[in-house]
């Protein structure tokens, strides 16, 4: 049975910890609530800014030197921006872990932010906002998140060309000094670790780390939810949303469930009506993403022209149908493709590293895989239908992009 470690200090951060004695890894996920959603509105970017230059030295390490005592650790390391945090992540063998955190902690606590790499920085961030008119199913769905959610949630990440071109590095630097706090920090491990020696480690990197006050954000009504985007292309991209329940709700495993009768494997529906039967499209799918207070369910298909509007009906289709009911062939799919995800996240460190961080954002505290597995034996197929009746898809968001309008 798997144990789980908690420890909140007293400036607020929250360490989590798995021990997997069977692995020869260890891995951690970092999350500090420095999100995009923390961005003021005419500077859309500066977390993701933050970020960028955040990893160009800290503590006694220059830029070099930190890439190069990563990559002489082995570490795989990964970093992200979200509406709610920054995320830094890293996995590696057991015991070069504390090496690795406190280089984390230099950068949480003393990076040098050099006004000389400022250019550089923006630079790859405009680079990476570019890519995104290269990706057109990537830009439909950041578009539909935007327009699905209230402003500050939905917000780009990436930011626009005006405010990256606008950023300063005095900006940059109130912005980490704002949100790069231990109060509502977490700190998730797991692999071969020892819980006594982590928790210390982690105490005399991060416990006097000082705590910052953040008020609270102010959320505004959401905007236009239907809309299409001119683009210039032989194809078009369809993102449909809707609202569900967040990860915290006792019925979200019954929300999910319905999500993966609807897509997941190539014996869901909506591949199967619209892709294989069908032949309208290349790529569907529906995925549910969750604030921690909200949650969607977030549909796209990549399609031709002349089929996108077919396409989009019979997506819809199928979303007004699943309050229906799902069948017992489909949940006992659903359970082996579950059961499946547990088993391969049980062998990766990195896997339960970032599950157990994320457990405790939405819940406030972590479950085992066990618990889960449990929770996945117990969804039936009337639990499921139940939850479908009282909570059928509906009130859509939908967002197009390509050459011409579509009938929404």
């Amino acid at each position: 049975m798997s144990s789980i470690h908690s420890h909140v200090f007293s400036n607020g951060l929250a360490l989590l910890a798995e021990p997997i004695p069977s692995l020869e890894s260890a891995a951690f996920t970092l999350f500090t609530p420095a999100g995009c959603a923390y961005d003021p509105a005419e500077r859309g970017g500066l977390s993701a800014m933050v970020c960028e230059m955040a990893l160009r030295g800290c503590g006694a390490r220059s830029s070099r030197q930190f890439i190069e005592d990563l990559e002489n650790l082995g570490v795989e390391h990964g970093e992200s921006v979200s509406d709610a945090h920054t995320s830094y992540s890293g996995a590696t063998l057991a015991k070069n872990l504390p090496q690795v955190l406190s280089i984390y902690a230099d950068l949480l606590r003393r990076p040098h932010m050099p006004a000389d790499q400022l250019e550089a920085g923006r630079l790859a961030a405009i680079q990476e906002l570019r890519a995104i008119e290269d990706e057109p199913g990537h830009k439909v769905m950041l578009e539909l998140k935007r327009r699905h959610y209230p402003a500050p949630y939905g917000r780009p990440s990436e930011g626009d060309m005006a405010s990256l071109e606008a950023i300063t590095i005095d900006e940059i630097q109130a912005q980490y000094a704002k949100t790069y706090r231990p109060n509502g920090t977490i700190l998730g491990v797991a692999g071969r670790i020892d819980w006594p020696q982590l928790r210390d480690q982690v105490e005399s990197l991060l416990g006097e780390w000082p705590r910052v006050d953040m008020p609270e954000l102010q959320v505004a009504r959401r905007g236009v939810r239907r809309e299409h985007l001119d683009y210039e292309s032989i194809q078009t991209q369809i993102g449909i949303a809707y609202d569900s329940i967040p990860y915290n709700h006792p019925d979200y495993f019954q929300a999910s469930g319905a999500v993966g009768v609807l897509s997941g494997g190539f014996s869901s529906r909506l591949f199967s009506e619209v892709r294989e039967k069908r032949g309208l499209c290349y790529t569907v799918y529906a995925s549910y993403h969750t604030l921690r207070d909200r949650g969607s369910v977030m549909c796209y298909s990549g399609t031709s022209s002349e089929n996108a509007q077919q396409t989009l009906d019979v997506i819809l289709q199928e979303l007004n149908r699943l309050p229906q009911g799902i069948l017992p062939d489909e949940l006992k799919r659903l359970k082996t493709r579950v059961k499946s995800g547990l088993v391969t996240q049980q062998e990766s460190s990195y896997g339960r590293s970032s599950a157990v961080a994320r457990d405790w954002y939405h819940l406030g505290r972590v479950r085992t895989l066990e618990e889960v597995g449990k929770i996945v034996d117990a969804l039936t197929v009337d639990s499921i239908n139940a939850y479908l009746a009282k909570h059928p898809p509906g009130d859509f968001s939908i967002v197009t992009l390509g050459p011409k309008p579509l009938n929404m």
